[in-house]
């Protein structure tokens, strides 16, 4: 597998014009993301045609589509192999290449905006994901053990230990949001840390009280107290800390630079956090809790069914306009503010109309006796079923083009019956059948449920729409 991965490396590297070609890589769950100098160097048909390419998209950074594990290890690969730098850690000179200037440009500020909050959480999303299981599941065994369905002190000390792992990551996310955002501005890691560990430090709520901005009766109504703005508080504080860190690193001799630049920095960017930051976003978090508790958590039957709908079946297209990547401040608020994430388990229908509209094309290639699409199908469908849909988003939906539009269609039912069910998440993650053990007790069977309603409505639209010719050819 090792020999199988470094082949793989080398190859995308070849086909991408060479190691000079490329400024910059990183990953996430699936996919090989590079800064690409001159991208009409690339022969994109030789990548697709790669052996364990499952599929390319040409966005803001240029991304190869490997699978989960993979992702991570090819990326490795070429930072020790290849000499690639990594994107994350500040030493690739992407910005001093012109073409490199000119592309990021052209893809407006609001995406260049989600690309860098994207790329604040991408690196987290495995502990996301381990720490939520593990929540879920410490979740499931105090149920339990409250119900008597199990007792013990085996039982009662697992799920202490798996409250403390998941604790461990999504008790102190400020902390870890401030470390990766500093890292994205370019200030001190360390500093950026100590942001996060601010906004959710105690002491907080006595100079709140101090200044009279903490309502003792109702905690969580207070102008200032912990945890209040939550994770964009955090990054616009270590934004501004960026920002502050550069003016002051630049106005003091070099030999009071260790001390002076980090306790005026911190200093001043503690005071702008406290007293407008915390508070702004605050107002703007809580307003969009309470505008998404409108949709996404309303009471009444018809809107929630229909917010399901319209978000599962819209999701893909968002994904194709790299829009996706702006939900996880999203899921990152409802997660804070609500102990879960009713977002994602809706959105995760999408991937599963995907499954149902390739097996109604899979018939329809048999039918025609088109051998090449049943072929990558078949591949391709084992991934999608456990939440990885790039193999059939690039390979069969989406050339296709009808049946794109179609399985998002199918999936909104299944949308709408896992927004009508309110199932909520621990974290999130992929999707698929993977992201079972991520729902919170009581709802899996529902999400599951949701899983197979659009798989059956993905199928059933593709087939009434898709005709012999569509697929005779392709």
């Amino acid at each position: 597998m090792v020999k199988n991965n470094e082949k793989l490396a080398k190859s995308i590297v070849d086909a991408v014009g060479g190691r000079e070609n490329i400024d910059s890589a990183t990953n996430c769950m699936t996919r090989v993301r590079m800064n690409i100098k001159d991208r009409s160097k690339i022969d994109e048909e030789a990548l697709k045609n790669t052996e364990g390419v499952m599929g390319v998209n040409d966005a803001d950074t240029y991304q190869v589509i490997v699978g989960p594990g993979t992702a991570k290890k090819v990326t490795d690969l070429l930072f020790e192999k290849h000499n690639i730098p990594s994107s994350s850690d500040g030493s690739n000179n992407w910005q001093d290449n012109k073409q490199a200037i000119k592309d990021q440009q052209s893809q407006g500020k609001f995406k260049q905006g989600i690309a860098t909050i994207a790329n604040i959480f991408i690196p987290m999303i495995p502990a996301i994901i381990a720490a939520g299981i593990f929540q879920g599941f410490s979740s499931l065994l105090g149920q339990m053990i409250a119900d008597g369905a199990v007792a013990g002190t085996f039982w009662e000390g697992t799920r202490i230990t798996f409250a403390l792992i998941g604790n461990s990551f999504l008790g102190y996310f400020a902390i870890f949001t401030g470390v990766n955002a500093a890292k994205r501005f370019g200030a001190t890691e360390a500093l950026g840390g100590m942001i996060g560990a601010m906004s959710i430090a105690a002491p907080l709520i006595d100079l709140s009280t101090l200044v009279g901005l903490y309502d003792v009766d109702q905690p969580l109504n207070s102008i200032l107290t912990t945890g209040k703005g939550g994770i964009v508080g955090v990054i616009f504080g270590v934004f501004i800390l960026a920002k502050i860190e550069k003016y002051v690193r630049k106005s003091v001799p070099d030999v009071l630079d260790l001390i002076v630049t980090p306790v005026i920095t911190l200093l001043v960017t503690v005071l702008l956090m406290a007293f407008i930051v915390m508070p702004v976003s605050g107002f703007l978090s809580d307003w969009l809790v309470t505008g998404l508790g409108y949709i996404i958590g309303s009471e009444n039957m018809f809107v929630s069914v229909l917010s399901g709908y319209i978000l599962a079946a819209a999701f893909l297209p968002m994904v194709l306009l790299g829009l996706h990547h702006g939900l996880i401040p999203i899921y990152a608020i409802q997660l804070e503010a609500l102990g879960g994430v009713s977002l994602f388990p809706v959105l995760a229908m999408a991937g599963a109309g995907q499954v149902g509209a390739s097996i109604a094309i899979y018939l329809v290639a048999k039918k025609v006796g088109n051998k090449r699409l049943k072929q990558i199908i078949a591949g391709a469908l084992p991934a999608g079923i456990l939440g990885i849909g790039e193999p059939l988003i690039y390979g069969v939906t989406l050339p296709l083009g009808k049946p794109f539009i179609t399985a998002g269609l199918g999936a909104g039912f299944g949308g709408a019956y896992v927004m009508l069910m309110g199932v909520m998440a621990n974290a999130w993650g992929p999707s698929g059948w993977v992201a079972l053990p991520l729902m919170q007790p009581g709802k899996m069977m529902h999400y599951a449920i949701g899983i197979l309603i659009s798989y059956i409505g993905g199928f059933i639209i593709t087939r009434i729409f898709i005709k012999d010719e569509d697929v005779l050819n392709v």
